[in-house]
């Protein structure tokens, strides 16, 4: 066996060693007050549970794609001094497709978040600097 066998295994048992002790160990007296939603110290007198605007997640799954994009071009800056200039050019393209699907979101306006706030802006639309914070 390897240490990094015997590494994985061992994480995994103290893993699961902690969470038998703070089965056994931990109290469990849970309560109204413990089991019902938390409102800013007070019982909320509506139903809280609105739906959310699709822009988060739109917000959200850009993140995960550029996060996934600096995961991809990572093994190129590690070994760098071993790619030639295909390698570079492999990933330049890379970097213009990912750059021209971000300028389309842009271009469709897919990351604009319309609040109140935005929706005042819209409404004055008198002066230049109202009308240029909506491009």
């Amino acid at each position: 066996m390897s240490g990094m066998t015997i590494f994985i295994v061992l994480v995994c048992i103290i893993a699961l060693l902690f969470l038998f002790i703070n089965l056994i160990f931990a109290p469990h007296n849970p309560y109204q007050e413990k089991l019902s939603a938390f409102e800013c110290g007070f019982h909320s007198f509506l139903q809280t549970r609105f739906p959310f605007n699709i822009t988060f997640y739109i917000y959200g799954l850009l993140f995960l794609l550029f996060d996934l994009e600096i995961f991809l071009v990572f093994p190129y800056a590690v070994s760098s001094f071993n790619n030639d200039i295909y390698g570079l050019s492999v990933l330049l393209i890379f970097f213009f497709i990912v750059t021209l699907g971000f300028i389309f979101e842009l271009g469709k306006g897919a990351l604009n978040i319309y609040t109140k706030q935005n929706s005042n802006i819209l409404q004055k639309k008198g002066s230049f600097t109202n009308i240029s914070l909506l491009n």
